[in-house]
């Protein structure tokens, strides 16, 4: 029972790690994104197809009472209910946790939330919100900006990784401990959080002075915006490359030992012994212009150029890649992490495959379903038959 993108992100990769998935949808409407940011006309929309490939669809409205009675039924031959519904949905149908429990015992019901208790516990969230409210719209940008929104859907996606992550505990220990189910909750704003973990830890060490890794001249008590500064152990910057389009950049990071290889790479071999550049806290309060230095080198060679020059002596780096060259990568394409998938109704569409790689359960991405589409097979085996299934058409069950 989930829609938009938490909870498909979720059970998408829950089916690639061979869960049966069924997507229990509205009728005549299905999933909202089914018809959200089309590209093309009166056809699912890739917004929904890239999010929820490798399920089956039925259609069902929870909401009259031979709906409800076909619910239950699903819940008792399930062995995991995801849901991501506004604060409250399912309770105020008469589905809580301990109601589920009593239907099948066995259930891991699983809900991701915008909130945890407390305070904001009522409260819609979207992804803008859980980045806000989780830590990383304050430390994301430049110090003289605004708050800034990653491009990374580490509230939506995030979240569902980490509700993957705890329905599969609950399945071990209901499996080899309990024999029963668990009731599983994992919140947006939480989950983001947890990937700020590194700002959580330098807000602590503020108490004992300012943030040398940190270019910004001051704090004011809390971690500061600091741009395409890393924060961390080594400090990295984004570089200008050759031509010098939107997307010709380099990050690069300085780790100490590789600092003669480099100075001597960008043709300035004498910063390797000039004091004001020999050793990582030398290089610190002149970090303009060690990245001057380096960059008057990138921005003379293309990015593939520097980084196969950067990698031969060992400085880490990467290329700013657009969505555009990701969708053409070779190698992205040849280990199947970008998929060509045929769908009946939009043709050929390229999606994501999964990070998640196992030597022995190799996943092959299949289209996403269409709405109801399976209707027939997953009720049928609950004992419904044609004819049944055509009267619960017409009367708007199904």
């Amino acid at each position: 029972m989930t829609h938009v993108q938490a909870g498909p992100g979720c059970t998408q990769i829950l089916a690639w790690l061979g869960a049966d998935v069924v997507k229990v949808e509205l009728p005549g409407r299905g999933d909202i994104t089914r018809q959200q940011l089309r590209d093309l006309p009166d056809v699912d929309s890739l917004y929904f197809t890239m999010l929820n490939c490798n399920k089956r669809s039925v259609t069902l409205n929870t909401k009259l009472p031979e709906g409800r009675e076909m619910f239950k039924a699903l819940l008792r031959e399930s062995d995991v209910l995801v849901e991501n519904f506004g604060p409250g949905v399912l309770d105020r149908q008469g589905y809580s946790w301990e109601t589920i429990q009593e239907i099948n015992p066995r259930l891991i019901y699983a809900s991701i939330k915008g909130f945890g208790p407390g305070r904001y516990e009522d409260f819609k969230a979207y992804e803008p919100v859980a980045q806000a409210m989780g830590g990383s719209m304050s430390t994301t940008g430049w110090p003289d900006g605004r708050p800034t929104v990653t491009g990374a859907q580490i509230g939506d996606s995030g979240t569902g990784v980490h509700t993957v992550a705890a329905i599969l505990a609950a399945l071990y220990q209901r499996d080899v401990h309990s024999g029963r189910g668990q009731r599983v909750v994992c919140t947006m704003q939480d989950s983001v959080l947890n990937l700020c973990r590194v700002k959580m830890r330098d807000q602590q060490r503020l108490e004992h002075g300012r943030l040398s890794e940190y270019p910004n001249e001051s704090f004011d008590g809390v971690v500061p915006r600091s741009g395409n500064a890393s924060g961390g152990g080594q400090p990295g910057a984004a570089l200008r490359c050759s031509p010098g389009g939107e997307n010709d950049y380099v990050y690069m990071v300085i780790q100490p030992p590789v600092w003669a290889p480099l100075a001597a790479l960008i043709e300035r071999p004498e910063l390797a012994e000039d004091p004001r550049f020999a050793t990582p806290a030398a290089r610190l309060p002149i970090l303009d212009e060690v990245w001057a230095a380096i960059e008057a080198w990138t921005s003379r060679h293309s990015k593939a150029e520097v980084l196969e020059k950067c990698n031969a002596i060992d400085v880490p780096c990467g290329p700013v890649l657009s969505m555009k060259e990701l969708l053409e990568d070779p190698d992205l394409r040849a280990r199947g992490m970008i998929v060509a998938v045929e769908h009946p109704e939009r043709g050929t569409f390229y999606t994501i495959g999964s990070p998640l790689q196992l030597s022995d359960s190799p996943v092959e991405v299949k289209r996403s379903p269409l709405l109801g589409e399976h209707n027939a097979d997953v009720y049928g085996k609950l004992g419904y038959d044609e004819a049944k299934l055509a009267q619960l058409r017409e009367s708007g069950v199904i």
